[in-house]
């Protein structure tokens, strides 16, 4: 059965002077604060549509790969996802770096770095984002 998950966003102003508010319409999560400056220069206390990205790309990922370890027969103890979406003004989304801390019983350091590559490209929200660049960093302890 297919979904459609919402969010709303009210924008006033300018794009460099003005703001909003983004709502998570169909879970009523969260709001997010949104200003230019956000997504120009990092660290304003707002967000931006890159970091959300990032969110979304580090849940998906971690739930597909976990998805993907655990049909292989082991299930991981753990995983930390982090990723870093690049903005660049006036060029767009220039790339996307994956970085994965994984604790999995049972399987050795080079399976868990050949799941975690394959994840990478097939996670529905990766598949979203095939024309970003993406990078892939891989730890892990058993």
């Amino acid at each position: 059965m297919a979904t459609t998950s919402t969010a709303r966003t009210h924008w006033q102003g300018s794009l460099t002077e003005g703001s909003g508010k983004t709502d998570l319409t169909t879970s009523g999560a969260a709001s997010f604060d949104m200003t230019w400056s956000a997504r120009a220069e990092a660290g304003s206390g707002t967000t931006n549509p890159e970091e959300l990205l990032a969110a979304a790309l580090a849940t998906c990922y971690s739930m597909a790969l976990s998805h993907a370890l655990t049909g292989a027969g082991n299930p991981p103890t753990s995983l930390d996802t982090t990723v870093g979406v690049t903005f660049q003004p006036g060029t767009g989304i220039t790339g996307a770096t994956i970085t994965v801390v994984g604790s999995v019983p049972g399987i050795s350091a080079e399976t868990f770095t050949e799941f975690a590559e394959k994840t990478k490209t097939e996670c529905p929200v990766s598949q979203a984002l095939s024309g970003v660049e993406k990078t892939l960093e891989v730890s892990f302890t058993s």
